[in-house]
C-alpha cells in the first residue's frame, strides 16, 4: 500500500480539492483508493458523503488515529491511502507526514501561499520523508504563455529543496460544479482540460510513490532560465 499526505499550512490553497480529485482519479484508474479526512473542517466528507460508495471510500479521522487507520487499510488490501491533512497545529501535520510515503504540498501562486509551502517543506525534511510541491488555482496559460504569477511561483519554488510537479492545476469553475454534485472533474467532463490536469498530476504522483523518476515534462519550469531576470520573487531555502 502507498500513502499520500496532501498538505498545506495555509487555508484556501485547495488542499481538499486536490485530495478528493486525486482519490477519485485513482479509483477511476482501477486502484483501490481511500481518502482519510483528518482535517477538522471535514470538507472532504462534505463533498463525498452522498456517494454510494462513501462508507468504503471515506474515513473521518484525526491525527492521533492515522497510524491505526494506515495499518487497518493495509490489512484490508487498500492500494492507495490519501490523507487530507489539517493545516495546523504542526504536531498534527507531523503525524500525517510520518505515515506518508510521499507528501504533496499544495500552494497557490501567491507570496503567502509559497511562504506556507516552505513551512510544509521544513516539516517534510525534518521528518525525513519524500515530498513534492503542486501549484494549484493557477491562472490558465494564454496562447501557450504562462501568466507572470505562475512563472514567478515556479521560479521561487526552485529554492524550496523539493521537486515541483510539472502540471499546474488551474483555477476553473468546473471544480466547484463537480463538488456541488459530490463528484470529481473527471466525472463531470472526462475529456476536459481540468480532467486532463488531474490525470497528469495523479500519474506524476503515482510514479513517485512507486519509486520511479518521472520523465521530464514540458512546463513553466522549462522557461525559468530565461525568466530569472524578471521573476522578482525569491524564497529562502528551508532549514
Amino acid at each position: 500500500m502507498k500513502t499520500l499526505a496532501v498538505m498545506s499550512r495555509k487555508g484556501g490553497a485547495g488542499k481538499t480539492t486536490v485530495a478528493v480529485n486525486l482519490t477519485l482519479a485513482a479509483r477511476a484508474m482501477g486502484l483501490r483508493a481511500v481518502l482519510a479526512d483528518a482535517d477538522p473542517m471535514r470538507s472532504a466528507h462534505e463533498v463525498l458523503k452522498g456517494r454510494e460508495e462513501a462508507a468504503s471510500m471515506l474515513f473521518e479521522t484525526s491525527a492521533s488515529k492515522l497510524f491505526t487507520l494506515t495499518e487497518a487499510s493495509r490489512r484490508a488490501g487498500v492500494e492507495l491511502l490519501i490523507i487530507d491533512t489539517p493545516a495546523a497545529p504542526e504536531a498534527d501535520v507531523a503525524e500525517a507526514v510520518k505515515v506518508a510515503d510521499l507528501c504533496l504540498a499544495v500552494a497557490r501562486p501567491t507570496y503567502l501561499d509559497l511562504a506556507a509551502a516552505v513551512l510544509s517543506v521544513a516539516v517534510i525534511h525534518r521528518l525525513g520523508r519524500q515530498g513534492l510541491i503542486a501549484l494549484n488555482q493557477c491562472a490558465p496559460a494564454r496562447a501557450g504563455v504562462e501568466p507572470p504569477s505562475v512563472m514567478k511561483a515556479f521560479e521561487a519554488l526552485r529554492f524550496a529543496n523539493l521537486p515541483v510537479a510539472p502540471t499546474a492545476v488551474r483555477a476553473r469553475m468546473v471544480y466547484q460544479t463537480a463538488f456541488a454534485q459530490g463528484r470529481s472533474v473527471l466525472e463531470i467532463d472526462a475529456e476536459g482540460t481540468a480532467a486532463r490536469e488531474v490525470r497528469d498530476l495523479f500519474s506524476h504522483v503515482w510514479r513517485r510513490l512507486n519509486g520511479e523518476r518521472p520523465a521530464a515534462m514540458r512546463s513553466a519550469n522549462d522557461d525559468m532560465g530565461r525568466a530569472r531576470a524578471s521573476a522578482g520573487l525569491r524564497l529562502a531555502p528551508s532549514a
